[in-house]
């Protein structure tokens, strides 16, 4: 279809026109003429509407094969601009000018939403071509997955006068004394209770279990001085945001009290002070077979269908084989189990990592009057807490923040790496002072790999990066001292013994070394062989979407979810989606071939 620009066509109009040619090609089934309206190169990221998979298909002609696959079993149509999201609207998209509309449509299985972006074709003059689609499964049709729906609420929980009140019926359900629950979620920080809070609201018996004491203690019991590095506006859970009176910034124990109140007000079923101690899979009963043990010592087998990772990207602390570590006579403690610099006032500390937690413990450790040493280990990319910001930049356009969360799902790999490129070089510009003075000082830099920055950096590997509240300017002035690992020959009684013979010496070693793989909690918690199965947990695959995230896995009935809060609460949705459409029977937890 030709859309001549040179006429004043208005963004609702062109995005209007691409979408009745799109959905006029599938409903004919015209492959060719779907093709035509993307550019050569342009992408489609798929998440669960036409595949049920999470996908992302680069180039016209392979995107018109994966549509012919999808179109006979889905069925789309009715594509319409809603008049309650964000109208279409011209927008800069990694440095692209852009068309930029979301719309609606249906499918054989449910509601489905999606993102668009219009460019001028360079070969075709006067047309504009799809540079990216995004197409996401909001709701299942037929089954009530809104929590707010009038019948949901009025059917949660009625009055018996003479029976169970609301407190004997939530004390009764998170008991599971006499069954057990659908899905069990393994870990109780923001991924978990996204997660438990998609599926509890869709109907589906959802328990939790953490092995910390109290709700909220995998923040809490966190450095003293921890608070949130991203801003508040992006880090709402789902169904409940934070207070319009909170802080920018959010202390820890601010978080980890709000997740004892969000439990609560969303009716989760939550086990504290347990564990998984281990479990199978019963391939012809299709559900596991797990024990768990409670706090006082006591142990419950569960049989749940499905069995979600919650622990994050932070749950088994690393620790690296360093030489003569063994002989060092200090105290040596992993940074996940630092709280505070109190007791170490006066005294020698070097901190193994350089990293957002090794600079926040060295400065902790400094401002306690400590005398602080920095290990590094690698080029770290380092950027200022308020330059960081701009990569959430779309929660600060002035639109809904469910709008905010479907753009930020749809930018497709190759060009979240453009993007990335992009606010990445601002970033280092306005830091250029910063990095000098650490770059006199001998820290070594770098902008992550293809100078992504720090969010690919999250996204491939968990780690890397540090966002500088301070820290960066104490070692420049030389309040906090610097050295390479390459230069220590090994540990020893004092501290750490240098190759040049001279001696560091340390009262205490705190490695802020990072943490394992959650395919390696599998493998502590269920087997090697299932490990072995699903493969790496976390980074991004060769189709660019992270491995085994949201999304079946090869072990069925497995399933994983981490990530910042912001991703827990926009994946969350697609993860339970998933689940409830192999509990009512439209999908199969086993992975296609």
């Amino acid at each position: 279809m030709n859309y001549d620009l040179r006429q004043s066509t208005s963004p609702q109009d062109m995005a209007a026109r691409w979408l009745n040619a799109f959905e006029d090609a599938l409903g004919r089934q015209d492959l060719s003429a779907a093709s035509a309206l993307f550019l050569s190169d342009g992408h489609w990221r798929d998440v669960l509407a036409f595949t049920w998979h999470i996908q992302t298909v680069t180039g016209a002609s392979a995107i018109a094969a994966a549509l012919d696959r999808a179109l006979t079993v889905t069925q789309p149509r009715d594509f319409r601009l809603p008049s309650h999201r964000t109208a279409p609207r011209s927008v800069r998209r990694a440095g692209t000018e852009a068309i930029e509309a979301i719309f609606e449509f249906d499918t054989a299985f449910g509601s489905a939403l999606g993102v668009v972006r219009l460019v001028a074709d360079a070969d075709a003059p006067g047309q504009v071509r799809a540079w990216t689609l995004s197409t996401t499964l909001e709701a299942l049709t037929g089954l009530d997955d809104n929590p707010a729906s009038q019948h949901r609420r009025l059917g949660a929980f009625t009055r018996e006068f003479g029976g169970e009140n609301w407190l004997d019926h939530r004390n009764r359900a998170r008991a599971y004394a006499d069954h057990d629950p659908a899905v069990l979620v393994v870990g109780g920080g923001q991924a978990g209770l996204s997660a438990a809070t998609r599926l509890t609201h869709s109907g589906i018996d959802t328990l939790i279990i953490d092995r910390q004491e109290r709700i909220g203690d995998n923040w809490r019991k966190r450095y003293h001085s921890l608070t949130l590095h991203n801003e508040v506006h992006v880090n709402h859970l789902p169904y409940m945001p934070f207070p319009p009176t909170w802080p920018v910034f959010i202390p820890k124990d601010m978080l980890a009290n709000w997740f004892e109140a969000y439990v609560e007000a969303l009716e989760l079923n939550f086990w504290t002070s347990t564990e998984l101690v281990g479990g199978s899979y019963d391939e012809n009963a299709k559900h596991w077979t797990v024990t768990v043990r409670r706090s006082d010592g006591t142990e419950r087998v569960l049989r749940p269908r499905h069995v979600v990772f919650a622990t994050g990207v932070s749950s088994i602390p690393h620790y690296p084989d360093i030489p003569g570590l063994d002989m060092f006579g200090g105290t040596t403690m992993h940074s996940g189990r630092y709280t505070d610099g109190a007791n170490w006032k006066g005294k020698k500390a070097l901190v193994l990592g350089t990293g957002n937690s090794a600079h926040d413990v060295a400065q902790d450790l400094a401002a306690s009057g400590a005398d602080v040493t920095m290990i590094q280990r690698s080029a770290t990319y380092i950027v200022s807490l308020k330059e960081a910001q701009k990569v959430y930049a779309i929660y600060s356009e002035g639109i809904p923040m469910e709008d905010c969360d479907l753009l930020a799902t749809s930018m497709p790999y190759p060009e979240l790496i453009r993007a990335y490129q992009m606010s990445t070089a601002e970033m280092r510009e306005v830091d250029k002072p910063l990095l000098d003075g650490l770059t006199k000082r001998g820290f070594r830099l770098d902008f992550g790999e293809d100078d992504t920055g720090f969010q690919m950096k999250y996204l491939r590997r968990g780690g890397g990066y540090y966002f500088n509240v301070g820290c960066s300017d104490l070692i420049v002035d030389g309040t906090i001292e610097l050295i390479h690992y390459a230069d220590i020959e090994r540990f020893g009684p004092q501290g750490a013994q240098m190759r040049n013979g001279d001696v560091v010496p340390a009262d205490l070693l705190v490695l802020a070394t990072g943490y394992k793989n959650q395919q390696d909690v599998v493998r502590a918690n269920l087997s090697d062989e299932v490990a072995d199965r699903i493969g790496s947990v976390w980074g991004y695959d060769g189709g660019g979407e992270l491995r085994n995230m949201w999304r079946r896995t090869a072990q069925p009935g497995l399933w994983f979810t981490a990530g910042s809060l912001a991703q827990c609460r926009i994946y969350s949705k697609y993860l339970a989606l998933q689940i409830k459409a192999c509990e009512e029977g439209l999908i199969s937890p086993d992975l296609p071939g």
